[in-house]
């Protein structure tokens, strides 16, 4: 089951009347989960390009689609190895800055996994 994703505010953010305060990710379950933003960083030294072992690591077979929340000023990207393992798994993308990717995870009844990236 999906949650419903009820505030956002720089930093934060209430899913299911529980609080997160760092970059959280959803499976196809509706759990939500720490990120693994170290998957990412070791390879890029930044969390705010998103390596394919971290989409490995997120990625669920059946997902339509991959939201991903990249902040609230669009600070995180894809990158290209990341890209292509998802067309490999026939996993669509969409990228938005995270107040736009939650109302589009509020509102869109596709069978997505997200990421959601909490500060800039």
């Amino acid at each position: 089951m999906k949650p419903f994703i009820e505030k956002y505010r720089f930093g934060s953010l209430i899913i299911a009347g529980q609080e997160y305060t760092h970059d959280v990710y959803i499976n196809l379950a509706g759990e939500v989960k720490k990120r693994e933003k170290k998957l990412s960083k070791a390879l890029y030294g930044t969390s705010h390009k998103i390596s394919r072992a971290e989409a490995e690591h997120i990625y669920q077979q059946g997902a339509e689609l991959l939201l991903i929340g990249s902040g609230q000023f669009n600070s995180v990207k894809l990158s290209p190895e990341a890209a292509q393992f998802l067309k490999e798994n026939h996993c669509a993308l969409r990228i938005e800055p995270t107040p736009a990717a939650i109302e589009f995870w509020n509102s869109s009844s596709q069978k997505m996994i997200a990421l959601l990236h909490l500060t800039c």
